[in-house]
């Protein structure tokens, strides 16, 4: 099994302090194959799958899963030796090596799954948060955005990564204390759906496709589109396309020299106007004063749960 010659081509990027090491990786392969992948470093991983599909077996695990895109879990091995095989062409991928003994520290104080997983990792027994892998959260999504697109240097960089990385170990804990014996949403099937409708809303967020018409491309009725939405991602469809719209326009507005006209358009709106009154109406600032006082931008408040089909930035 050899993966260097079934790699296509290869993206990645990585971060790097004492305690942490955070990995984006994208991958395009091209066959469909398998291949081995063997480490003898102990660590504590949370692993979140962004895109793309595979099956993989771990030896120090003593288990085997078959994951879609947007899954996450926590992960701890002394060493590693993992089969994996690849689905899809591509697969994207985003991880958070924890030094052990930071973890343990942390751990310890979280809640009683992670309290339960971090009691093996003192132990150091080989261990995984949960058999179930869960589905990536908007909130999780939107931290891991955040890191890749980070512009801090130095040690602002490191205190950066180190906040942004207890984040999604905290969203991650929330996440899995969670019952899932009432889920709405019970089938793989129906699951992988859902993760294909945030997909093609993702592609098409300059003009996303409407409720009906992704019901229709995706082959689930109405009811369940939405309400299993909101399940896997905490968040409604037009929450999300809210959301995704403006986090793409700041990262636009401070990372580029697009004219907010521009930006406007890029991002779905009908009218700068339109883009303005969301823009401030979300971070409390004016697309054009963020550029000059980024710092005076406010913490977003979550609104999506509010949002409805009226509010559709498509005027």
């Amino acid at each position: 099994m050899n993966s260097i010659n079934n790699i296509k081509s290869r993206t990645s990027k990585s971060w790097e302090s004492d305690k942490i090491k955070i990995s984006h990786s994208v991958i395009d392969y091209n066959t469909l194959g398998e291949y081995k992948a063997t480490d003898d470093t102990e660590y504590v991983r949370l692993h979140f799958g962004l895109q793309g599909s595979y099956d993989f077996s771990f030896s120090q695990l003593d288990g085997s899963f078959s994951l879609s895109g947007h899954h996450n879990n926590i992960m701890y091995s002394d060493g590693l030796e993992i089969e994996v095989a690849n689905k899809s062409h591509r697969i994207e991928t985003f991880g958070v090596n924890f030094d052990t003994d930071l973890f343990i520290e942390l751990g310890q104080n979280g809640n009683e799954p992670l309290k339960r997983f971090t009691d093996k990792v003192v132990g150091r027994q080989n261990a995984i948060l949960s058999n179930e892998w869960r589905t990536n959260s908007f909130k999780i999504q939107q931290v891991i955005q955040e890191i890749i697109h980070s512009a801090f240097q130095d040690t602002l960089q490191d205190l950066f990564l180190l906040s942004k990385s207890i984040e999604l170990l905290v969203l991650q804990a929330e996440m899995y204390e969670k019952r899932s014996s009432n889920q709405f949403i019970k089938s793989e099937r129906d699951k992988r759906k859902l993760i294909e409708a945030k997909e093609l809303i993702s592609a098409r967020i300059d003009d996303p496709p409407t409720i009906v018409e992704l019901s229709r491309l995706i082959g689930i009725n109405e009811y369940k589109l939405k309400k299993g939405f909101r399940e896997l991602f905490g968040t409604t469809i037009f929450g999300y396309i809210h959301n995704k719209r403006m986090s793409l326009a700041k990262r636009l507005l401070l990372g580029t020299d697009m004219s907010a006209k521009e930006i406007a358009y890029e991002t779905g709106y009908s009218s700068p106007q339109h883009f303005s009154n969301a823009f401030k109406k979300k971070f409390g600032i004016t697309p054009n004063r963020i550029r000059i006082d980024p710092d005076s931008a406010t913490l977003p408040i979550d609104d999506s749960s509010n949002l409805d089909v009226n509010q559709k930035q498509r005027k």
